[in-house]
């Protein structure tokens, strides 16, 4: 069986703060503007493509940055903004991608390895685009390759606000006129020293003997040289928010049995919510997600008083399951999320017949604890699984 062909794509959020303070102050926009420390202490945080074309750029200093460009407008930045604004592309990211990391606050990359047999890649990366511009009013551009080394580049090369496809078997020509500095760990010291040996694009270097290159520059040599010929065989990491518990399960065989597939997010809920209970959080939101076997995936989500408790998220899991399941149709991976997490203690007060129902999800997560997971489990979920 031959080897699918790899699709990465590298999603980047172009200026993310900055764009996302013009979202919020529309009078910034095509204006010099800093996000950062004050004007005489601290670094560059970022800044728009206007104040760039002074020389102004992230992690230079602010009295450097403010010599270059004196009437740029000093923003000092909302952090709350910008987790929001992350979130909120995470998410639309994570309803439709099959494997997607979070690399940063602002870049993610997403494997679409194997789904050129359902869609376009291509398309599928521009559609996805357009999406998150057209909820979120953010500029975003991406790079798809055959690798994330690539795409990565790729993407550096579409900004602002664009889009590149490096063709399959492309790498090496694609790279090939760029700066050798456009290589990640490529720094001053090294970028000098492969002047000095009259390599100065990525041509240069891939033209090189890999023997000449280990001799100047030791191990980091032959590993350059191997980057210049395009290969790199870095996984996608499938990203876990922080802030968010969750549990999905890929069916072996793909199921249209809406009783097996209740019982496996009721199975899926008791699991998430006592991961809750042990991390002495509450949960605010609730989210199911279905995913088909034509990778078209779905997620439906929604705010609730805040609990830990399985007789009140179970309901809502199957409520939110019913109103999205296609019926008739069979599913590929089944998902459920709590997130919104606040600690325990701060929303105690929320409960009604709090001290009782706590005893009770106390002892049975005592009986967990002490002889597993699955020692305790709803009844309905054990008769499925028995049939």
């Amino acid at each position: 069986m031959s080897t699918p062909q790899r699709y990465i794509a590298h999603f980047d959020l172009d200026s993310f703060f900055v764009s996302v303070e013009v979202i919020n102050d529309p009078s910034l926009k095509g204006k010099a503007v800093i996000v950062g420390g004050s004007r005489e202490r601290g670094v560059v945080s970022t800044c728009s493509y206007e104040a760039r074309k002074f020389g102004v750029h992230s992690a230079m200093p602010m009295k450097t940055a403010m010599k270059l460009c004196p009437h740029a407008i000093l923003v000092r930045g909302t952090r709350g903004e910008y987790s929001r604004f992350s979130r909120w592309v995470t998410d639309i990211i994570a309803a439709k991608a099959p494997l997607f990391e979070k690399a940063s606050i602002d870049e993610f990359y997403i494997d679409l390895t194997g789904m050129d047999k359902f869609f376009d890649p291509y398309q599928w990366t521009i559609d996805l685009r357009a999406e998150i511009i057209d909820k979120t009013k953010l500029p975003i551009s991406f790079g798809l390759a055959t690798n994330k080394m690539i795409a990565k580049i790729a993407t550096d090369e579409a900004k602002p606000n664009g889009y590149l496809f490096v063709q399959p078997g492309m790498e090496k020509e694609f790279l090939a006129p760029l700066p050798v500095s456009k290589f990640s760990g490529v720094g001053e010291h090294t970028f000098q020293s492969l002047k000095a040996m009259g390599i100065h694009t990525i041509n240069d270097l891939s033209n090189t003997p890999v023997a000449v290159l280990e001799k100047k520059l030791g191990k980091y040599g032959a590993d350059l040289w191997k980057k210049s010929q395009g290969i790199h065989t870095g996984e996608v990491h499938s990203y876990h928010e922080a802030k968010s518990i969750s549990s999905e399960n890929t069916f072996e065989e793909n199921s249209a049995d809406t009783a097996f597939l209740l019982q496996e997010l009721v199975r899926m809920t008791e699991k998430v919510a006592y991961e809750l209970r042990k991390d002495e959080k509450l949960t605010g939101c609730i989210a199911v997600k279905i995913r088909y076997p034509d990778f078209e995936t779905t997620s439906r989500q929604t705010s609730i008083d805040y609990t830990l408790r399985d007789d009140e998220l179970i309901p809502v899991a199957i409520d939110l399951f019913h109103k999205l399941y296609r019926k008739g149709k069979p599913v590929r991976l089944l998902g459920v999320r709590l997130s919104e997490l606040t600690n325990h203690a701060v929303q105690a007060s929320l409960f009604d017949d709090a001290e009782k129902k706590n005893n009770l999800y106390k002892a049975i997560d005592d009986v967990k604890n002490k002889f597993g997971k699955t020692s305790l489990q709803k009844a309905r979920t054990v008769r499925a699984k028995k049939k």
